[in-house]
């Protein structure tokens, strides 16, 4: 998570006796505000914007502000426009055990910031629309329009159900994305039409929850921290087209998921890639930051169908956690130069683990999937790859010589491996003969078998 202003312990304390929030930040916000996550590059230098832990959640107030309407059981509105500009303060809300309907609405958030940064990320603090606590809120069309600072749009809480379908939302207050979940929030989206400029336009806070997203845009631009989709929850998106302008294209930390079905998937996050760059570039990350803000687990990345495009860097990235990627005819499209897939460690002065122990364990599934792209696993990660159904991997692994803590490929009688260079793994399990190797070497546990 993202940190706006890095600040010391000491200085966090004074500013919790000055005010009711701390506002330290989290690293949810920096991983998404700044996403451009550690590791080992192909250059091997180290890099990465996380920052220090999270004040919210070790022992500060759960704060939700108020609401400017605040709806009532059974309440529909028709039409309408319903307004805040006071800090601290939902445009609307629906509190507590109730059921509420709108309909064709017009919600602005413009003004009045959020008193605490992880308030407004935890709890849907100052959003233009929250519901919390069991409540469940239905959204029929309209618009939502939020400006002000941490002002999230469209926000779930504790307990809270939104059923919202064909609505606009467009975000660009600081430390705010689009639609949220967070502490066992749920949420269905139909249709939408989502954009955001600070943070992921389809995001999950600590906590968790549940978001199912059927059909719509979502559309995130303006900064590098801010992917189509940040899970620390369980996101399924189909029929949609996710789109970051300056961003990684999807985030999963810690032992959550994010699953695509027939979605067209573009990220282009900024930064140089290669030698000369501090920090990892990448397209999909699946990460542990250790903040407090995900369960340590297995984190799950599952593509079927659609298209998945870098503009800038490795396709996929795993680091400090385990982690399980599953591809099945998907048409992948990597940048220049780049690799399909890195597992490695980082440096950890993000808070990432611990440096030398914090690599990247991966299981990569491809079942019916044709892809190409070369794979690098360091010397602190591993790697256990199948490769089946009829599928076809081209590529090489490990080609500088690295040896791995475990990389391991399965070929399934049906599918093909074409090598595009010498390449190494520890144990390799199926037939030579579903090898192509073009004149290069393929090396198990360090020897020759072709």
């Amino acid at each position: 998570m993202k940190i706006l202003i890095r600040v010391t312990a000491a200085v966090c304390a004074a500013l919790m006796m000055l005010a009711m929030f701390a506002g330290c930040g989290s690293t949810e916000n920096t991983a998404e505000a700044s996403a451009q996550s550690m590791g080992a590059p192909p250059g091997g230098q180290m890099g990465g914007q996380m920052g220090a832990p999270p004040d919210g959640g070790n022992g500060a107030s759960v704060s939700t502000g108020t609401g400017a309407y605040v709806l009532t059981d059974g309440e529909t509105l028709d039409g309408g426009t319903y307004e805040s500009t006071s800090a601290d303060e939902n445009a609307v809300r629906a509190e507590g055990e109730i059921e509420a309907t709108l309909n064709s609405v017009t919600v602005e958030k413009t003004d009045g910031a959020a008193s605490s940064n992880d308030a407004s990320s935890f709890y849907g603090l100052n959003a233009a629309v929250l519901a919390l606590d069991n409540a469940t809120l239905n959204i029929n069309g309209g618009t939502v329009t939020a400006s002000a600072e941490g002002a999230n749009g469209v926000f779930a809480y504790n307990g809270a159900t939104v059923n919202i379908k064909d609505t606009v939302i467009n975000v660009s207050g600081g430390n705010a994305g689009g639609i949220e979940v967070a502490g066992g929030g749920v949420m269905y989206a139909t249709n939408l039409e989502v954009s955001s400029t600070v943070k992921a336009a389809i995001r999950s806070d600590r906590g968790g929850g549940t978001m199912v997203v059927d059909g719509g845009t979502y559309t995130t631009a303006g900064s590098s921290g801010a992917p189509a989709v940040y899970s620390t929850a369980d996101i399924t998106v189909s029929n949609a087209t996710l789109t970051a302008n300056d961003s990684e294209a999807v985030v999963v930390e810690g032992f959550n998921s994010v699953t695509l079905n027939n979605c067209n998937v573009t990220g282009n996050i900024s930064g140089t890639y290669g030698e000369n760059s501090g920090e990892n570039i990448h397209n999909v990350m699946l990460y542990q930051s250790m903040s407090g803000d995900a369960e340590q687990g297995t984190s799950s990345f599952t593509m079927t169908g659609g298209t998945l495009v870098s503009k800038n860097g490795d396709m996929f990235y795993v680091t400090n956690t385990s982690s399980v990627i599953t591809l099945s005819g998907v048409d992948l499209t990597l940048a220049d130069g780049t690799y399909l897939l890195l597992a490695a460690g980082n440096d950890g002065s993000r808070g990432w683990g611990s440096q030398g122990s914090n690599g990247g364990n991966c299981t990569f599934k491809l079942s019916g999937q044709t892809v190409s792209g070369d794979i690098m696993v360091d010397a602190i990660s591993q790697l256990d790859m199948t490769i089946a159904d009829s599928s076809s991997y081209t590529g090489a692994i490990n080609t500088d010589g690295t040896e791995a803590a475990s990389l391991t490929v399965t070929l399934d009688g049906t599918s093909t491996w074409t090598l595009t260079g010498d390449s190494y793994v520890t144990a390799f399990n199926g037939s030579l003969s579903n090898v192509v190797t073009n004149g290069h070497t393929l090396y198990v546990n360090g020897k020759a078998v072709n």
